[in-house]
């Protein structure tokens, strides 16, 4: 008698996560076209600007490399 091979993340709570790579793309892709309208040398807050798009576009892609961590 063979016992069944669990999938990675099966053991964990909840429903199943998953990462949609095309979408992160997306999300990504969106906040770096932000970085286009800041204009440090007209605007002074540009770098404060840029400085949190950035900021969050790595948020995005940290959270979706903790999930595929956990699966």
């Amino acid at each position: 008698m063979s016992t069944p091979t669990p999938f990675p993340g099966q053991h964990l709570p909840g429903p199943p996560q998953r990462v949609d790579p095309e979408r992160i793309h997306a999300e990504v892709d969106e906040l770096l076209t932000g970085l286009s309208d800041c204009d440090p040398q007209h605007d002074h807050h540009a770098l404060t600007r840029q400085a949190q798009i950035l900021e969050r576009a790595h948020d995005v892609l940290v959270q979706a490399l903790s999930t595929v961590d956990k699966i």
